[in-house]
Formats: C-alpha cells, sequence, structure tokens
C-alpha cells in the first residue's frame, strides 16, 4: 500500500475571521480522514508555516520547520500580505516519515471521511498523479462548524484545481519558480506540471471527496500579486514545460474535439493558446496517419 505525506500551510488569522473556523474545519476533517482510513498507519500529516504563525494544531499533525522565504523576498514592492513560495512549502515533505506520494491542498480544503481511502484505490489503479477538485458549499457551515453535517451537503461544483497529489520521484522534475500560494496561478502552475512530467495522470472534476465553505467561483484579485504569478509562469515556468505537453494529458483530454474544446476554453487554469497548438498537432497527426493507411 502506498505511503501519504500530506502538507498543509495554515495562517494565524484572528479567532473572528472566518478563515480561522475553515482552517480549524480542515485540521479536524484531515485527522477524521486519516484515522478513518483503512491505511492509517501509513499516512502523515504536517504542517509548515511562518514564525509569526503561531496556534495550536491538533493530535496527529507533526510541525515541520517554519518557512523563510515569502513573495516579499522575491518582490520587494509585495509587502501587503506575507505569502509563502509553493516551492519551499514542498521542500517540507522530507520531514515526514518516508512516503511514496505527496498530497498538497490549500488550509481552505475539507476532507471527505473516505478521501484518503479512494485517493489508495485510484493510486493501486496505476496513477503517478491526481487532482481533484472541491465541492462548493454554503457560508452557513461556519456557523454550525458541525463536520457531520457539513459531510452531507453534496455542494456545488468548482471548475478550479486545488487538490494535487503526485508520485514522489516528481517532485524532482517540477519547474516551480517563485510562484506563491493564494494568488491565482498557483494551481495553474501544479496542474501544468502534473501534465508535464506525470505518465498517467487522473483528473476528477466533479467527485464528492473534499468540500471548501463559500460558493464563489472567482474570487477577487490581487492585481499585484496575481500579475507577478502570471509573469513567473509564462516567462520561466511555461517555456520549460511547454516541450513535455501532450493533449491527452491534460484534464478534458479523452473528451470528443467538441466536449474538449468548450471545457478547456472554459477553465480559468487553461489556455487557449496551449489548446489550439496542441489541438492542431494532433489533428495533424491523425491527418499524416490517414495517409499512411492509403
Amino acid at each position: 500500500m502506498p505511503r501519504i505525506a500530506h502538507i498543509i500551510n495554515p495562517v494565524d488569522v484572528s479567532i473572528e475571521d472566518e478563515f480561522y473556523t475553515s482552517q480549524m474545519l480542515t485540521f479536524s476533517s484531515m485527522v477524521a480522514a486519516r484515522d478513518f482510513s483503512k491505511e492509517a498507519s501509513s499516512i502523515f500529516l504536517g504542517s509548515t508555516q511562518f514564525d509569526s504563525d503561531t496556534f495550536l494544531l491538533p493530535d496527529g499533525f507533526r510541525s515541520l520547520t517554519s518557512l523563510t522565504k515569502s513573495i516579499s523576498d522575491i518582490n520587494p514592492k509585495l509587502v501587503e500580505k506575507k505569502l509563502p513560495l509553493i516551492a519551499e512549502i514542498f521542500s517540507k515533505f522530507v520531514e515526514l516519515p518516508e512516503s511514496d506520494f505527496y498530497i498538497y491542498t490549500n488550509a481552505d480544503i475539507g476532507l471527505m471521511p473516505f478521501f484518503y481511502n479512494t485517493v489508495i484505490d485510484y493510486l493501486n489503479q496505476g496513477h503517478d498523479a491526481i487532482v481533484i477538485n472541491r465541492r462548493r458549499i454554503s457560508k452557513k457551515h461556519l456557523k454550525q462548524a458541525n463536520l457531520n453535517i457539513i459531510y452531507a451537503d453534496l455542494g456545488k461544483s468548482h471548475p478550479g484545481f486545488d487538490c494535487f497529489i503526485f508520485k514522489k520521484e516528481l517532485l524532482n522534475q517540477f519547474v516551480l519558480g517563485n510562484i506563491c500560494i493564494g494568488i491565482p496561478f498557483i494551481e495553474v502552475t501544479l496542474v501544468h506540471n502534473i501534465v508535464a512530467f506525470a505518465k498517467n495522470p487522473l483528473f476528477i472534476p466533479d467527485a464528492h471527496l473534499t468540500f471548501h465553505i463559500g460558493m464563489e467561483v472567482m474570487p477577487k484579485r490581487n492585481k499585484s500579486y496575481y500579475q507577478q504569478n502570471r509573469i513567473e509562469f509564462f516567462t520561466k515556468i511555461q517555456p520549460i514545460l511547454k516541450p513535455y505537453f501532450k493533449l491527452k494529458k491534460f484534464p478534458y483530454g479523452a473528451l470528443s474535439l467538441p466536449q474538449r474544446a468548450v471545457k478547456w476554453v472554459l477553465n480559468p487554469s487553461l489556455f487557449s493558446r496551449t489548446y489550439l497548438r496542441l489541438e492542431g498537432e494532433n489533428l495533424l497527426n491523425e491527418i499524416r496517419w490517414r495517409i499512411l493507411q492509403r
């Protein structure tokens, strides 16, 4: 059975802040899912954050060494928010017991009790990476903060990617640059790395495996931080990943051409230019093959 290390990056916020309750529910749901799993002894939960983010972690979590860099160290103009770099967060995986697969989720992404069991079943089918979309549920759950009631709420689907599972060896290939979390293009970066380097990735867009409290689809963007991540991706990361892209490994790659085109263009984490290039190459190869068959 695969051994799994799962890291999150919580943030120290006021108890009156909605994010505080979301985080506490995330902690509890992760421990509950680990304890529910048939392979609980092979699932390791870890938390890493800045020294300034101090709070009591629940039993079942290991406190990893603190983060030392933020996006403001890369761009001194970005001082409004102290946002961590995903590359440094991922460097903390080695502090957990040796594992075969790594998981990263945002601190406001809760898990269903059967999450790890389901993930293990998929991994045992030969997938070396999995990306899971969350289900959105109402903010009314922040008042009750009752996990059982939350589990019962099917909620609605969400187009974004926010749960990433990948084989340990893939991390050595990932190109993460100075991408910071908490801002768009973190999911873009991770999805495109998985597409580039995983041999058999699986995308799960609409399963009841994770939840997020809040029905918003497109959160407000901080333009300065957004541009920082966007420029980092398009100038330093995508050029390296681009030669490894294959149409069939992207989300929707197995759908029919009309379905694939619509879903790809509408998804904010995928790009029309990439699709048109790959679809053009796919059609050209099909034409060549048909000519050769004559």
